[in-house]
């Protein structure tokens, strides 16, 4: 061991520091936890037990299990059985919880309990930022990411699945039915073990069918299009082509600091009908009565859009395509130019397409035009394979318009939206590892989301 730096004898005595306090230094994360949890007012947050009874025996203050909580998601540490760990031998946690080391459960129960005022604290860390003026840009960026359940896609059916797992079990009972009949031609001594081990695979396979038939009938019973064993609010969601069973986070992040203002965990896998109802929480959060969302075209749909307007936000979302017009080498709906004095369109041959009628299509009033010179127009293969090329415009597509062109003027609001919104939900899914949420049930999942963003906040706020 010549020429190597050398630990001390492990029979050495040795005089540590007198004072626990000297073992965290002035700019260590658990000073900052202690000075958030201390300012709050844990009783109007909605915790349980901040006013101890007066009788049994006494029980931990809120404010130590919640200061656990922060540190263990701070510090990629959520499962309750490993704070209790921590909390026995980690310095940082002895000096943040007074050297109290509650147990698991107790642990546990904490976060299923305080579930709605756990999720207070998070929006009272926004709050916060808020007041420092850290959202004075009054950009946001909002997007959604799905988050694996505790629920394998094994124990998750629809309708299909189930006809399917059926249709399964039936073709194997009938093949091992037809293998029972060849081994009674054969010798029946040599062929008995396999009779019984077909039987028993009979068996199971019928018990199996029993449980699907079951779980059919309450997908029936419900009237959902999906049921979850494990999990009963998680629901079967495609992510990046690939299918997972989990839940939908929605998140508004702040395009300067990149803080997540606004947070939401739902089971619908689509983000069609969120970014109306996000943009409004996130402009409630951030005080300020202009606000400028943006978000990709997984997003795009006109009644979100219009309810934006009529809020007073700017929304900058990229059209989706549903024309392949251009793809075939057509003209696309853009070369079509409407006039709003007139109230029609001039089509790139420059004949009128005028209005002909309205209609009531999903809910949305939608006029359509086109003009009784198509058959005779040298442009017409070009234009359209049917008879006339028939252009429909939404009552308010001038809200759609004028966001097009807020879209035009800022080349650079994609790639300011990835780099605000994405980078959030990764460091998120690393610190959750592989399995995502631990809890189970929508309301406990909700609760364990706040923990993380309220952890991400308060390291992105130590950051700045």
């Amino acid at each position: 061991m010549k020429r190597f730096i050398e630990g001390e004898d492990r029979g050495q005595g040795t005089l540590l520091p007198e004072h626990l306090d000297d073992y965290v230094a002035e700019d260590n994360p658990v000073r900052v936890i202690e000075v958030f949890v201390e300012e709050l007012d844990l009783a109007d947050l909605g915790f349980e037990g901040v006013h101890p009874a007066k009788t049994g025996r006494p029980g931990y203050h809120p404010a130590v299990l919640l200061k656990l909580y922060i540190y263990g998601y701070l510090n990629r540490i959520q499962a309750s059985r490993r704070l209790e760990r921590e909390a026995q031998r980690n310095i940082e946690l002895m000096w943040l919880t007074g050297r109290l080391a509650p147990d698991f459960k107790t642990i546990a129960n904490f976060r299923k309990d305080n579930g709605k005022a756990i999720r207070n604290v998070c929006r009272q860390f926004v709050v916060l930022c808020q007041q420092l003026d850290l959202f004075s840009d009054a950009v946001v960026a909002i997007d959604g990411s799905k988050f694996r359940a505790v629920n394998s896609s094994d124990r998750n059916f629809t309708d299909a699945k189930l006809k399917h797992r059926m249709a399964e079990i039936e073709a194997n009972i009938s093949r091992y039915l037809a293998e029972l009949d060849t081994a009674d031609r054969q010798n029946p001594i040599a062929a008995q073990p396999k009779k019984v081990r077909l039987n028993e695979k009979i068996a199971a396979l019928k018990a199996r069918m029993a449980t699907l038939k079951e779980i059919e009938a309450k997908l029936i019973e419900t009237g959902e299009t999906q049921i979850s064993l494990t999990d009963p609010d998680a629901r079967s969601m495609v992510t990046r082509g690939v299918g997972i069973v989990g839940y939908n986070v929605q998140t508004a992040v702040d395009a300067k600091h990149h803080l997540i203002v606004e947070h939401e965990v739902t089971n619908t896998g689509s983000d069609r009908d969120q970014l109306s109802g996000m943009a409004k929480k996130a402009r409630t959060v951030i005080g300020t009565p202009i606000l400028t969302v943006i978000a990709d075209r997984g997003y795009f749909k006109g009644e979100e859009i219009l309810a934006c307007h009529e809020a007073g936000i700017f929304a900058v979302v990229p059209p989706t395509k549903t024309s392949n017009a251009k793809a075939d080498g057509r003209f696309d709906k853009a070369d079509f130019i409407y006039d709003p004095q007139k109230d029609e369109y001039r089509c790139p041959a420059g004949q009128a397409l005028i209005w002909r009628f309205a209609s009531i299509e999903k809910g949305m009033k939608n006029h359509r035009y086109w003009s009784s010179n198509c058959s005779t127009c040298p442009l017409k293969a070009k234009c359209t394979p049917s008879t006339q090329r028939r252009v429909t415009r939404w009552e308010h597509q001038s809200v759609l318009d004028d966001m097009q062109a807020r879209l035009e003027q800022s080349p650079n609001a994609m790639r300011i939206r990835r780099s605000t919104v994405e980078h959030p939900y990764g460091t998120i899914k690393a610190w959750m590892g592989s399995t995502h949420f631990l809890t189970k049930g929508l309301e406990r999942v909700k609760t364990e989301m706040s923990l993380h963003v309220l952890a991400y906040n308060l390291k992105r706020l130590m950051a700045l």
